[in-house]
């Protein structure tokens, strides 16, 4: 039997993790904001769930809750950092409150996460770290350049955690799911665009949720079986759009820096500046 613990299990993929790992057998240490959420399935699934109100924007939380699921289980296999949201609107059209809300939440909360379970992964001679990213880790679209900013920040902090931690036994996983249709969508905040962004290139209107290609259930199983693999990707990515969208967008990105070799050198030499005399 599995032991794992989970941020953000109140809906979507987060809800989807915890009950499919349930139904499987395994234990789930689930935190959310509002703990009676998950009411029916502590009723159904009795001490296999263990729960704790939380709110991963603040550190000392994070720190008492992990302190406390790491005491009242014996041993924490795979722990997934889940908990995060969006924000539709032009980087200039948010406001402070939410971009301080959306880095507090998606980046530095998974950090704060992360710095808190390592040592008590080292301590019980290993584990896995999952951390929920994006193929937006990637790829941009107008419309979502603060939420771009937390992905592609995570997985910079993921990749360089994952050289500093996996000497002490400890795996890391980066999951890149595509367009999924979950309740992320309707949960996510939308700014009206202001007059100067009208017409521009993010005034589209949104694919539908349930014509996304992604799907919650598929996604969530994905997880559960890479986490549980022994050997999970540094990176795993999810769906056929983000495979498309991804592999194109690092083809292009390869393309242009390898187009740039010749120049990238000369900045290798010194550069002599010289004056002219005025005559």
């Amino acid at each position: 039997m599995t032991t794992w613990l989970i941020t953000g299990t109140s809906r979507g993929l987060g809800r989807e993790l915890t009950e499919q790992l349930l139904a499987r057998g395994d234990r789930v240490a689930a935190t959310l904001r509002r703990p009676e959420q998950l009411n029916e399935l502590s009723a159904q699934y009795g001490d296999a769930l263990w729960t704790r109100r939380l709110d991963v924007t603040d550190p000392v939380a994070i720190g008492r809750v992990v302190d406390e699921a790491f005491a009242n289980h014996e041993r924490i296999d795979v722990v997934v950092s889940n908990a995060g949201y969006g924000v539709f609107g032009m980087g200039e059209d948010l406001d402070d409150a939410q971009i301080d809300a959306m880095l507090a939440t998606n980046l530095i909360g998974s950090i704060q996460l992360a710095r808190r379970v390592v040592p008590r992964l080292r301590e019980q001679g290993g584990g896995v770290l999952v951390q929920l990213s994006s193929m937006g880790a990637h790829i941009t679209f107008p419309g979502l350049a603060i939420y771009h900013a937390t992905k592609w920040g995570i997985e910079g902090y993921l990749e360089a955690l994952a050289q500093e931690i996996g000497p002490f036994g400890i795996k890391t996983m980066l999951v890149e799911p595509g367009m999924v249709r979950t309740s992320f969508y309707d949960a996510a905040e939308s700014v009206p665009l202001s007059q100067p962004y009208q017409g521009g290139p993010a005034d589209q209107p949104r694919i539908p949720v349930d014509e996304m290609v992604g799907s919650q259930s598929g996604v969530a199983h994905a997880i559960i079986e890479a986490g549980l693999s022994g050997d999970p990707p540094l990176r795993l990515l999810l769906n056929s759009d983000a495979y498309a969208l991804t592999t194109a967008a690092l083809r292009d990105r390869l393309a242009a820096f390898e187009a740039q070799r010749d120049t990238a050198a000369l900045a290798d030499n010194d550069y002599p500046v010289t004056t002219t005399d005025s005559a």
